[in-house]
């Protein structure tokens, strides 16, 4: 030691090391500290041993099967072999605690004081950096999380950084930027959020969608544009009438892309995407991204999508295709003596004496009439939306359930307003049970969005209860209701009930063949009857009263529940 205390660097009375030892530790140190380092005249280095298990951590690291640090974006964008579908992120976000730290800018963080939004979700911290570093993925989030906020916050940033770098600008019929939605109400909610960015971000969208007349929009597409927010089936009237071109599309949004590919979009979005790939195909031509949105996905529809888009990839987070935390989930079940309209009456009215804005969504449009008419007899204000009400009065509906002052009517809707509206609902129930897991995801998520609460009541009949069971039962589990459908749970029951019998079935032969094989001495089955014997029937099918009871379940007036009339 020196006077002070401290260590030598290399203190002199040591033995000299084996040569493999040396050898090791010198490796060691020129990897903890360069050479060319300051830090060699340091008093004293590490310990050797510390050293040496750094080494066989950082060497385990990258030899071990689990993924290490991810590689940027567009590395792995552009990895995996052509046509292969790419694999599957199962991608859980860190959060933060602010937008600056995403890599946004002022123009659109002012935006996001201005609406009072201070702290990202999970999927904006997911989708902001992808959407940023160029990458065409597929954003997987539940219902009411903000994924329009997650694609449209850098696709603005994105169509600045253009202006400033290659010098590209706003022109008439040439939009840099197309946001695809199913529906005129869900491209309506995206054209207020663009609208609401764009007072900061100086960039210019107009909407097109069906149910209004050309004319007007014509003469909007004739003026510098920035982004077209529209309907499939519009757009594409508007490019064959040529008030749209292809040639400054860079970025491509399909907005409930399962909804698109599921519904019968799929040939409209062929329809688009042709002239798009035909000219990304040419040389020199820089190519355009894509970003699809949507909060289930079931193996069919991600199937079309790897096929449509290769090497897209998917990003998902935590609370994909699972119940929303903050609500509650409420099943009913009813025996087939109760009268259902009675029933959705005793859960509907403590709710709405709460001050509750509900919706009560329906199977079909013959339910959803009955129901309403059903409620108006009994002095509920109601407001209808399924798709034989008009696009105009839909809307009308919708501004009337929005509305703050006075009495809020109850919606009653099918699924058509399961998905893309963006409703502040504090109760969901469900007069008639879905047929799939899909559509109960999509129903619920129209209450807790962004983090608020609301709760979910489901009537269940006797012939939804299986598939109500074992959505029940993965929801208390918190596993994913990807595709549990009715005819699904019940192959599933049938095939657990042949299996038993088949069980039961061998057992009985092994018992038969062990038993002596002389005709006197066995028993006759169940199914076989000694001679003059007759076979009656059952006690219970005869006793007194029981037509009687019949009778009165059926009586006229009583309404069966599982097919509300007219």
């Amino acid at each position: 030691r020196n006077g002070d205390g401290r260590r030598r660097a290399v203190p002199p009375t040591l033995p000299p090391l084996p040569p493999l030892r040396l050898r090791v530790l010198r490796a060691a140190l020129s990897t903890a500290v360069p050479p060319s380092s300051p830090a060699l005249a340091a008093p004293a280095p590490p310990p050797r041993h510390e050293l040496l298990l750094e080494r066989l951590r950082l060497r385990h690291l990258k030899d071990s099967s689990s993924p290490g640090p991810p590689k940027p974006l567009r590395e792995r964008a552009r990895g995996g072999e052509r046509g292969s579908p790419p694999p599957q992120h199962q991608q859980r976000s860190v959060e933060v605690e602010s937008f600056e730290e995403l890599g946004l800018e002022e123009e659109v963080l002012a935006a996001m004081r201005e609406a009072g939004i201070t702290k990202p979700t999970e999927i904006q911290c997911v989708g902001v950096p992808a959407v940023l570093s160029g990458t065409s993925v597929v954003l997987g989030s539940h219902t009411g999380s903000g994924k329009t906020l997650a694609y449209l916050l850098p696709l603005v940033q994105l169509l600045r950084h253009d202006e400033a770098t290659l010098g590209m600008s706003m022109k008439p019929r040439r939009p840099r930027a197309v946001v695809l939605c199913p529906t005129r109400e869900l491209t309506e909610q995206v054209f207020r959020v663009a609208k609401s960015i764009s007072h900061h971000a100086r960039f210019r969208s107009i909407m097109v969608s069906g149910g209004t007349r050309l004319k007007p929009q014509e003469d909007s597409l004739n003026m510098p544009v920035d982004m077209v927010v529209g309907t499939p089936g519009r757009i594409l009237d508007h490019i064959k009438e040529g008030n749209i071109v292809y040639g400054d599309i860079k970025y491509l949004v399909l907005d409930e892309a399962d909804t698109m590919f599921d519904q019968g979009f799929g040939e409209d979005i062929r329809k688009f995407l042709a002239p798009l790939k035909n000219r990304a195909s040419k040389p020199g031509d820089q190519g355009f991204q894509t970003i699809l949105v949507s909060a289930t996905m079931t193996k069919g529809v991600q199937k079309l999508i790897d096929e449509e888009f290769e090497g897209i990839e998917h990003l998902r987070t935590s609370t994909f295709q699972k119940r929303i935390a903050t609500a509650r989930h409420d099943f009913i079940k009813l025996s087939g003596s109760e009268n259902k309209l009675e029933a959705l009456l005793q859960v509907l009215e403590p709710s709405l004496a709460k001050g509750n804005k509900v919706m009560v969504f329906c199977n079909t449009l013959n339910s959803s009439r009955a129901v309403d008419h059903f409620l108006t007899e009994n002095h509920i204000s109601t407001v209808n939306y399924h798709g034989e009400v008009p696009a105009e009065e839909r809307v009308e509906n919708l501004n009337k359930f929005r509305n703050e002052e006075g009495d809020c009517p109850t919606l009653v809707c099918t699924d058509l307003a399961a998905r893309g509206l963006d409703l502040e609902v504090d109760h969901v129930i469900m007069f008639d049970f879905p047929k799939n897991s899909i559509d109960y995801l999509h129903r619920t998520g129209r209450t807790a969005r962004m983090g608020a609460k609301g709760k979910v009541t489901s009537l269940i009949a006797k012939k939804d209860v299986g598939l109500a069971t074992r959505i029940e039962d993965a929801m208390k589990k918190n596993e994913s209701l990807e595709s549990l459908t009715t005819s699904n749970v019940k192959r599933d029951s049938a095939n657990s009930q042949n299996t038993g019998t088949k069980g039961r079935t061998s057992a009985r032969s092994a018992r038969s063949s062990d038993a002596p094989r002389g005709r006197s001495q066995r028993s006759p089955s169940r199914t076989q009857l000694l001679p003059g014997s007759a076979r009656r029937p059952r006690a219970s099918h005869l006793r007194p009263g029981s037509t009687r009871r019949l009778r009165t379940r059926l009586r006229p007036g009583r309404q069966r529940p599982e097919r509300p009339s007219r």
